[in-house]
C-alpha cells in the first residue's frame, strides 16, 4: 500500500486510474482544478482537492501533509488547437504546473515521477511511420513543445536531484468518461454527435491517421509504471493507424447514423499521421495494448447510450 498522488484525477483518464489504484489498495489524494474534469468522476474513496497544479503554496500543503511515495501527473491543458491559440496558457499550465510538482516530489522524497506525456504530438510531422521512442521529437504544436520540455526538465531532475521518472507517451485515447464537449477528443465527440443524430464535422479531408488506444489499456500501463525496475519514456498505443473516416464509419455502423460528415477546414497544429511502435512497452513493461479498436469503441458507444 502506497500513499499516491494523481493530478487531474476526476479527468478522463485519470479518474479511471484513481480507480485502478484504490481497487489495488493504495491510498490516493486527487488533486483536480476542474477545468475540464468532472467531479462525477470522483471515486470517493479518494481525499479530493479542488486545486491547480500551478499553486505552489497549496501544492507544498499537500506534499508536506500527505508524503506521497508516488505522483501520477495527468492534470494538464489538452487540447492541440488550444495550445496553437492560446500557447501562454498552456504552458503555464502544462510547464509551470509540472515544475512545481517536480520541486515538490523532490523536496518531499517522491519514489517515482510518473508523467502523462504524448506520442502524438511529440514526434512531429517527418517522424518515421511507426514511431520508437528513440526518433528524435520534432512538436509543432505549443501543446506538443510543453510536454517534451517537461520530459527534458524529468531528465534534468533525475540527472540533478536523483528523481526517479517515467514518461508514458500516449497515443489518442479514448473510452468511457471522455469529455464531448472539449475540442479534443474525436471519439467522445463523434460518438456523442451521432447519438443524438446531430452533424458531425470532420477537419480537413478525413485522411489524418491516428493510432486509437483504450483508457484501459493506458491505466494498466500507469500500474505498471510503478514496480522499482521500470525507467525512462514509453510509447503507449497500439502501433496501428486509422483515419478519421475511417473512424466515422465505424461509430456510424455501432450508433446507427446515416447522415454523411460535413468536411470544414483542417486545423492548425494537427499531424496528418501518426502511429507508435510500442515494442519497448512490450518488452521493458511487459505491457501490450489488449482492446483493438472494434471492441474499444463498441465499449464506449455503450457508455455514452447509457447516458454515460
Amino acid at each position: 500500500m502506497a500513499n499516491v498522488l494523481v493530478t487531474g484525477g476526476v479527468g478522463f483518464i485519470g479518474s479511471h486510474l484513481v480507480d485502478a489504484l484504490l481497487r489495488a489498495g493504495h491510498r490516493v489524494v486527487v488533486v483536480d482544478n476542474l477545468s475540464s474534469g468532472r467531479i462525477e468522476n470522483l471515486n470517493r474513496q479518494a481525499l479530493f482537492y479542488q486545486q491547480s497544479v500551478e499553486d505552489e503554496e497549496m501544492m507544498e500543503r499537500i506534499f508536506m501533509l500527505h508524503r506521497f511515495d508516488y505522483v501520477f501527473h495527468l492534470a494538464a491543458q489538452a487540447s492541440v488547437s488550444v495550445s496553437v491559440k492560446q500557447p501562454t496558457k498552456d504552458a503555464v499550465a502544462n510547464v509551470i504546473g509540472s515544475l512545481v510538482l517536480l520541486e515538490k516530489s523532490v523536496k518531499y522524497n517522491v519514489k517515482k515521477f510518473i508523467f502523462s506525456s504524448t506520442g502524438g504530438a511529440i514526434y512531429g510531422e517527418d517522424a518515421p511511420i511507426p514511431t520508437n521512442e528513440e526518433v528524435v521529437a520534432k512538436p509543432i504544436s505549443p501543446y506538443g513543445i510543453a510536454k517534451r520540455s517537461v520530459e527534458m526538465y524529468l531528465e534534468f531532475f533525475k540527472r540533478e536531484k536523483n528523481l526517479d521518472y517515467v514518461s508514458l507517451r500516449y497515443g489518442n485515447v479514448y473510452g468511457p468518461r471522455q469529455d464531448p464537449n472539449g475540442e479534443a477528443g474525436v471519439v467522445a465527440i463523434f460518438t456523442s454527435r451521432m447519438l443524438k443524430n446531430e452533424e458531425v464535422f470532420i477537419f480537413g479531408d478525413g485522411e489524418y491517421v491516428r493510432d486509437y488506444v483504450y483508457v484501459g489499456d493506458v491505466v494498466e500501463a500507469n500500474l505498471l509504471s510503478m514496480r522499482p525496475e521500470i525507467s525512462g519514456t514509453f510509447n503507449i498505443a497500439t502501433g496501428v493507424g486509422t483515419t478519421v473516416n475511417q473512424l466515422f464509419r465505424m461509430l456510424s455502423e455501432l450508433t446507427g447514423y446515416t447522415k454523411s460528415p460535413i468536411y470544414t477546414e483542417p486545423r492548425k497544429g494537427d499531424l496528418r499521421r501518426s502511429v507508435l511502435d510500442c515494442s519497448k512497452a512490450e518488452k521493458v513493461l511487459n505491457w501490450k495494448a489488449k482492446v483493438d479498436l472494434k471492441t474499444g469503441l463498441a465499449l464506449t458507444v455503450e457508455y455514452f447510450r447509457s447516458g454515460g
